[in-house]
This record gives structure tokens, C-alpha cells and sequence, in this order.
């Protein structure tokens, strides 16, 4: 064989090889499978429904054939590690930080820098901590503090198995050392005392909604802003009414390509496509609809009343960030251990 021969066969194969990328302007020529795997936090089954009625729409009036966009939901530390053992997620949309980076961690299946590759950090939206109440607020519940007392029972996931749990463990440390001018001894206190007057722990969000508004238990439920709202809206004859904290704590919910995944099925332009309509002004209006918060300025703007003020700390000033977080109130024998006592 000449080298001719072999510079045109090496030619050819980079052809091969870099065509279905560079083909790939736009859904019109996208020609890899029509189905997509989008693998979720618990209390984001009705959100992703429209989010994919309204991206399928999209799709097509640009020129693309119907997709197929597929949905898992879970607690998202449980999620991360199905993915690990091989759950073909093409897209990750979760609601902690951690239960994403540890695809890199201890995988690899996305890269190092995975939260420059989209804005905000890669977090199209927000949320954070806030309380549902019954019908009257009967125990008279208006801050983290009320939390505390022996006949306030509080319904909220496990902090070892859900993501939104973490962030209300954090919320309610976080303000208990600003009420106790940054004393940890005393906001463990408070931390151990509050968890301890919760009567059940689900493994995750939409668990807890159901064992609070379907079984009775409890006196307030603590999730989401956008899921309490999702809640109240749902059950509007049962009266019941939202609560929001004088402090919460910022909730980032992160999104992520899996790139080992996308790059097996040939669905990377599908995958980053559809990441990419969560920022578009339809996508921030859908969240928004979800009363979730958003950094679109026109969506901002529609919905501003929609949002209550409240004074929002994050995990990095609080905390030292996630990893920080992680190691010491998180991981085996740190201060979640010592004060999540007979569970």
C-alpha cells in the first residue's frame, strides 16, 4: 500500500470521524438517537414534564425529528451513585452541587471544569429552604428558631440520602449561629434538638410532601420554595400556607452533559441542547411558572412580585464551600453524626 493510499484512508477517517460533529449545526441536522435520559432531583417530576413538552416544541419547529426525553427522579445522592454503577444518563439536573461533582470524582464521567461550560456555575435556576404550615399556622410558626420547640414537628428527607435535606440542615445551622453570634457548640445544640422533632425521615423531597400532606404527619414541611408553592397550589382546599424564613439558604440547583454517556450514544449536540433551553427565556419562564427563581432579566422582571425577600446566605460564606461542608458536617463521624442521634 502506498502512502498515498494511506494518507487518503487517513484522510477519509478523519472525516469519518469529525463530520457528525461539525453536521451538527442544528436539530434539522442532527442525526443520533432521538432519545434522551434526564436524570433529576425528587421534586422535579412536574417541571421537567412542561421543561420537555416545551423543548421537544422547540426541536422541531427548528427542524429536528420528536425526541423522546426520558425521566428519573430520586434523591440526587442516590441518583449520583446509579449513575456511577452505569445509569446512562445523557444529562444530569440536580439540585446540589456535590451530587454532581462526584461524577468526576469518582468516575469521570464528566471533566474537572464542568461548571464553566454553562453560566451561573452551570445552575439555571434557584431555590432555597422555606415551610409549609397548616391551614391557620396553628403552632405559630414563623423562623428556624420555632423549630426547636417540643411541639413543633418537622417533616423534611434525610440529610444523608437527599440534597434538598442538606441544604435545610445547613440553612438551619447557618442561622442558628446567626442568632448566637457564630457560636457552633450552641448551633449544634439547635441542630440536634430540631432534628430530633422530626417524626419521619424520607429518603427524599417528595417523599416527605407525601407522608406531610397525604399521611398527616407533622406541623410544617421545610423544602423548597418552589416546591411548597407547587404544594399550596396543588392542595389550595386544604388551606394551607407558606412560611418564609427571615434567612435562608441559597439552593444552586447545577446541571451537567455526562459526557462518558453522550459521547458512547452519539447524543452530545441532543444533550447540550436541551441544557442549554433551561437558560433560553422559555426555559426561565417554565421555572419561573415553578416558582423557582431565575436569572433571565425579562423572566426576572414578569415575576418579581412572585418573590418574598429574604436574606440569603450560601455555603461557600457560611461554610467554607461544598467540599469544606462536606468533610465536616457530611462524612462519616462529622458533626451530622454526632447530632442525627438514634436514626
Amino acid at each position: 500500500m502506498t502512502m498515498k493510499t494511506l494518507s487518503r484512508i487517513a484522510l477519509a477517517a478523519g472525516l469519518l470521524v469529525a463530520s457528525p460533529a461539525f453536521a451538527q449545526n442544528s436539530p434539522a441536522d442532527y442525526k443520533g438517537p432521538n432519545e434522551l435520559l434526564n436524570v433529576s432531583y425528587d421534586v422535579a417530576r412536574e417541571l421537567f414534564v412542561k421543561v420537555n413538552e416545551a423543548f421537544n416544541a422547540d426541536w422541531q419547529k427548528k427542524g429536528g425529528k420528536p425526541i423522546d426525553v426520558k425521566q428519573s427522579h430520586a434523591g440526587t445522592g442516590a441518583q449520583a451513585r446509579a449513575i456511577l454503577e452505569g445509569l446512562p444518563a445523557d444529562v444530569v439536573t440536580f439540585n446540589q452541587l456535590l451530587d454532581v461533582q462526584v461524577l468526576y470524582d469518582k468516575g469521570k464521567l464528566i471533566p474537572a471544569d464542568w461548571q464553566k461550560r454553562l453560566p451561573n456555575g452551570s445552575s439555571p435556576f434557584y431555590s432555597m429552604p422555606a415551610f409549609l404550615v397548616r391551614k391557620g399556622n396553628p403552632k405559630n410558626v414563623k423562623d428556624w428558631a420555632d423549630l426547636a420547640r417540643p411541639d413543633v414537628k418537622s417533616v423534611f428527607p434525610n440529610p444523608k440520602t437527599s440534597g434538598n435535606a442538606r441544604y435545610t440542615y445547613l440553612a438551619a445551622y447557618a442561622d442558628a449561629l446567626a442568632r448566637n453570634n457564630g457560636d457552633h457548640s450552641k448551633a449544634q445544640a439547635f441542630v440536634k434538638t430540631f432534628l430530633s422533632n422530626v417524626p419521619v425521615f424520607d429518603t427524599g423531597g417528595r417523599a416527605s410532601t407525601t407522608t406531610f400532606v397525604e399521611r398527616g404527619i407533622g406541623d410544617v414541611l421545610i423544602t423548597f420554595e418552589s416546591e411548597v408553592n407547587g404544594v399550596k397550589r396543588e392542595y389550595g382546599d386544604k388551606g394551607y400556607e407558606i412560611v418564609i424564613p427571615q434567612q435562608s439558604i441559597l439552593a444552586e440547583f447545577p446541571v451537567a452533559v455526562v459526557d462518558r454517556n453522550v459521547d458512547r450514544k452519539g447524543t452530545r449536540y441532543l444533550a447540550e441542547t436541551y441544557l442549554k433551553f433551561l437558560y433560553s427565556e422559555e426555559g426561565q419562564e417554565i421555572a419561573a411558572n415553578f416558582s423557582l427563581r431565575v436569572n433571565d432579566p425579562k423572566v426576572l422582571a414578569r415575576h418579581k412580585a412572585e418573590y418574598p425577600a429574604v436574606k440569603l446566605v450560601t455555603v461557600d460564606d457560611v461554610f467554607g464551600g461544598w467540599e469544606k461542608a462536606t468533610k465536616e458536617h457530611f462524612a462519616e463521624g462529622g458533626i451530622l453524626d454526632k447530632v442525627f442521634v438514634n436514626r
